[in-house]
Parts: structure tokens; C-alpha cells; sequence
């Protein structure tokens, strides 16, 4: 079983924090998923999604539980931390994939997503969470 921690940040317009995946990356390829990456030996979910959130994006912002997933055939668990952010595209440093934006909820179903962000992003569209992140 892998850990790992991901991180959602929705910004003043209701847009989602999402990274396009380029063609080396070894989990999801070419497809778009969730800031986040392996929790290491030894090492908490929170911790790791504030550490991944910072090597990925440069981004440092208090982040807060919603959940965790069974993904990847129930095989791997998947911490999930959101958080409201006054970020912008601006402010991200792209330290992995192609790209990382804040991405419209009306579109984002339409983007080639990976699996686990496939369960996770509607369940989180749809959630009081997501709600009470928006101003």
C-alpha cells in the first residue's frame, strides 16, 4: 500500500488548484490530477501535503483535512487537504508537469483526469467543503 497526500485550493472565483501532468511523469501521464505526491517513510499526511504543495508550486498556505480516498484499485490511500486561497495562476511555480492553474468546476470534468482525481474531484465539487471555501 503507497500514501499520498494531495492538496485542493479553490480560489476567490470557485477555481480549483490543478496540475497537467507531462509525458514523463511515472503515475498519469498527459492527464491532469491533484497537487500532491507519495507521503515518505516515516512521514505524516499534513506534513507531506504541505511539502508537496511547496516543491510543486512554491505555494506555502495553512491547509485543512477533508478526506481520504481508497484509490487506485483500493490499494493506495489518498489524503486529501483543501484550503481557500487568495492565490493566482501568477503565483504558481510550475516545479512539476507542464502546467499548474487554477482551473474552472464548469470544465474540469471535461479535462482528461486521472483516476483517483476522477472519485475525488466531484465528491469535492459537491461537498458543504467546498461550499465554505468560496467567499
Amino acid at each position: 500500500m503507497r500514501r499520498f497526500a494531495t492538496v485542493i485550493l479553490v480560489d476567490p472565483r470557485g477555481w480549483i488548484l490543478l496540475q497537467e501532468r507531462d509525458e514523463h511523469a511515472p503515475i498519469a501521464p498527459e492527464q491532469w490530477g491533484l497537487v500532491g505526491g507519495h507521503v515518505e517513510d516515516g512521514e505524516e499526511f499534513e506534513p507531506a501535503a504541505h511539502r508537496e504543495l511547496s516543491e510543486e508550486t512554491g505555494l506555502v498556505s495553512p491547509l485543512e483535512h477533508w478526506r481520504t480516498f481508497r484509490v487506485h484499485d483500493r490499494e493506495d490511500d489518498m489524503a486529501v487537504f483543501v484550503a481557500a486561497t487568495t492565490y493566482t495562476d501568477d503565483d504558481v511555480v510550475c516545479g512539476e508537469g507542464r502546467q499548474i492553474v487554477f482551473v474552472d468546476p464548469a470544465t474540469v470534468l471535461d479535462l482528461p483526469l486521472a483516476e483517483a482525481p476522477r472519485i475525488v474531484i466531484p465528491q469535492f465539487l459537491d461537498s458543504e467543503e467546498y461550499a465554505r471555501l468560496l467567499p
